[in-house]
């Protein structure tokens, strides 16, 4: 079935050819030119994935990326900011509001269809069973806070396995250091960054070859990208 993806960008001439490349690669393409268009056509139908441009005439993509990720339907939706700033700061908040890529102008169009391809490939492999998350080699049973690799069960400490479901449970997407702090230590007052690295490293070190797995994206925080 061919996925639906919804283009928001007041460029027209850009709007143009990603329409034509998408449709090209078989999508099911819909456009807006500003934020209202945009969630009006959200609201008629539920995209697979949204390229969200940052500047809109009328709102920031920023707060389009927040409207969606406060949805009930959220986790249906891809999202990739396309953007002509470049700076750390806006891919942090972009990233921390939800984004799952982030793409600055000018670009190649054909790494923007890959990464689009990628990216629908993993939501399409998301395990939706609340029991249990399985991505390739990796099982992790939340019932009973076990995790097996390959068939090997890997002794992992509580903080470990909240950290590891929580980045496989959001595979591909990458999450700010202070993220993590706030979702799997509640941000407890004597936590800083530097122990969310200590626990990453300690993570990767406990699950061999699946541990390359949980990248470091410079400057921003980790993500695990398990492509199967």
């Amino acid at each position: 079935m061919s996925k639906n993806i919804l283009i928001v960008e007041d460029e027209p001439d850009l709007r143009t050819t990603l329409e034509f490349n998408l449709k090209s690669e078989g999508y099911k393409v819909k456009s807006a030119a500003d934020g209202e268009a945009a969630i009006n056509e959200i609201v008629k139908k539920v995209p697979d994935l949204v390229l969200l441009d940052l500047m809109l005439p009328d709102m920031s993509g920023l707060e389009i990326c927040k409207k969606i990720r406060n949805e009930s339907f959220s986790d249906q939706v891809s999202i990739i900011m396309l953007t002509a700033k470049g700076e750390e700061v806006d891919r942090v908040v972009g990233f921390e509001l939800g984004a799952d890529d982030y793409v600055v102008k000018p670009f190649s169009v054909r790494e923007l269809m890959l990464r689009i391809s990628s990216i629908l490939k993993r939501g399409s492999e998301k395990n939706t069973s609340k029991e249990q998350i399985s991505i390739g080699d990796v099982e992790i049973n939340l019932a009973s806070h076990r995790v097996f690799i390959s068939g090997l069960e890997i002794e992992l400490t509580a903080k470990e396995f909240e950290l590891l479901k929580y980045l496989a449970e959001r595979n591909g997407r990458i999450q700010t250091r202070e993220v993590l702090l706030e979702q799997v230590w509640d941000y407890n007052n004597s936590v800083t960054t530097r122990t969310v690295d200590t626990h990453i490293k300690r993570l990767r070190s406990k699950i061999g070859d699946v541990g390359s797995k949980i990248e470091t994206v410079r400057g921003v925080g980790y993500r695990f990208n398990y492509v199967v």
